[in-house]
């Protein structure tokens, strides 16, 4: 099927692709703040199958971990984007590393052969934001922590608020808007920031499926492969283990990782300035690259 993608920013400039996270989600939550870089950049975003609109309800094969690279590899083809600069936030960090590994030659063992004359070419610079856990060791923690932050007393007495002044009713946009925020206030450092990101939807089938493609998984052994280099950014409040992101950067030979102390899971949102600091300053160090 083909995959919605969009574009913006001048034409000629350096262009990034955008991974979203979920997986089954879509790249709207990403703006309009991701935005800010289009002064200087072209930005290209897509939904990844399966969810938001390269959403298919008649299509009920399962999607896995290797349907996204190739999905990736076939539309960096398409829209030729090398050279190619990815930029991967939470899901989609792990999706930019599992297809740097693919191109390097790395999944070979798994049926995955991209070469420069069959499919795309590596990434020649990548950023990582808030990246999935590299291991399903880290991803386990992080799920207990989120669920942690979720069964907070006040997220409790602010739903049964919610019930009882009959918001679903009276206001049924307000309602399903706040349910949203406190649906997603685990992954903010100061939760009243969650008002301020575009709400999404995320297909649960698609997620489960992807992840349940990834069981056991560690990729940490086959990071050494990707020769890009690749900032990881880590927010210093994140439910994901520091330690994850510090094994991603660790390993990665050209890997470098900078914390943002001011932020959680979103930084492109809480922490703004830091954030959108430190993507400017590698991408400019690496333009040559681009």
């Amino acid at each position: 099927m083909a995959l919605y993608h969009t574009a913006y920013g001048p034409d000629g400039a350096a262009r990034l692709l955008f991974l979203h996270g979920g997986p089954g989600a879509s790249h709207d939550y990403m703006l309009p703040q991701m935005l800010e870089l289009a002064d200087e950049y072209r930005l290209i975003f897509y939904d990844q199958r399966g969810g938001g609109r390269s959403k298919d309800d008649a299509d009920r094969t399962p999607i896995t971990w290797k349907t996204h690279v190739t999905d990736l590899a076939a539309l960096v083809s398409e829209l030729a984007l090398e050279p190619l600069t990815l930029v991967g936030y939470s899901w989609g960090g792990l999706l930019a590393l599992l297809y740097a590994i693919a191109a390097s030659g790395g999944f070979r063992d798994e049926g995955i052969v991209m070469t420069a004359s069959k499919s795309a070419a590596a990434p020649v610079r990548m950023v990582l934001i808030c990246p999935a856990p590299a291991t399903a060791a880290y991803r386990a923690q992080f799920s207990e922590e989120l669920a942690r932050r979720q069964r907070a007393p006040w997220i409790a007495e602010e739903r049964a608020a919610i019930a009882a002044a009959g918001l679903r009713d009276s206001d049924p946009a307000a309602y399903a808007k706040r349910i949203f925020e406190l649906g997603v206030a685990g992954y903010f450092a100061d939760p009243a920031r969650a008002s301020e990101l575009t709400p999404f939807r995320v297909i649960a089938r698609v997620q489960q499926s992807v992840w349940e493609s990834l069981a056991g998984y560690d990729i940490t052994d086959k990071l050494p492969l990707v020769e890009a280099p690749t900032l990881v950014l880590h927010g210093a409040h994140d439910a994901i283990p520091l330690g994850s992101s510090e094994a991603i950067a660790s390993a990665l030979p050209r890997g470098e990782l900078v914390i943002l102390d001011e932020s959680a899971h979103v930084p492109y949102v809480e922490g703004r300035g830091a954030f959108f600091a430190a993507v400017r300053d590698f991408l400019q160090r690496t333009r040559a690259q681009s």
